[in-house]
């Protein structure tokens, strides 16, 4: 009798060992395929166009960036005359950038141990130094929780993503380029 009773226990344990990894096999198998279509979605919707050989990411950046990436030289490579929204419902966004520059090209640089950045026009234009603060919280000028740089104690950039290569930045960054409609910006870094 005491032989029976162990291996009924044992027998026990084995059926639920084996429910237990049947289980959590299809929770993993379930977890995983809802990744991938999340994935799909946000890559459906992360590329829309080239300028230049570099890809518009229409999608925001989930969280805070770190202050650091913004840090160098960037040069504007695609300007989309509208607003991220009516970027991202665009069928057909297009880069309509055409750059005065004959001998150089549109960029900012940022510094950002010393929290400032200077717009240059066509590589060469001599422009101060402006101050700003690379926040993450409720930007002021949208009401929504993303990055955004703020210069001027008024004015207000939204920093849609950075990565290594490229950056996107939403608001009134060069004044020159934004009495033309430009609001939707792609740089490209280059130093």
């Amino acid at each position: 009798m005491y032989y029976i009773r162990i291996k009924s226990n044992v027998m026990k344990k084995i059926i639920l060992s084996v429910f237990v990894l049947t289980s959590l096999q299809s929770c993993v198998v379930s977890t995983a395929a809802k990744a991938v279509k999340g994935v799909a979605k946000v890559g459906y919707k992360a590329v829309k166009g080239t300028v230049k050989g570099v890809g518009w990411a229409v999608s925001k950046a989930n969280g805070k960036i770190d202050k650091d990436r913004i840090d160098g030289t960037w040069k504007v490579i695609g300007v989309y005359h509208g607003s991220f929204d009516a970027f991202n419902n665009d069928n057909n966004p297009d880069s309509s950038f055409s750059s005065e520059c004959t001998d150089g090209f549109d960029q900012i640089i940022f510094n950002s141990k010393k929290s400032k950045f200077k717009p240059v026009h066509c590589s060469s234009e001599k422009v101060s130094w402006e101050k700003y603060d690379f926040e993450f919280g409720k930007n002021p000028s949208t009401k929504e929780k993303e990055n955004y740089i703020e210069f001027n104690s008024s004015n207000y950039i939204s920093v849609i993503d950075i990565n290594s290569k490229t950056m996107i930045l939403e608001g009134n960054l060069m004044p020159k380029l934004a009495f033309s409609g430009g609001k939707l910006y792609l740089l490209e870094k280059i130093k």
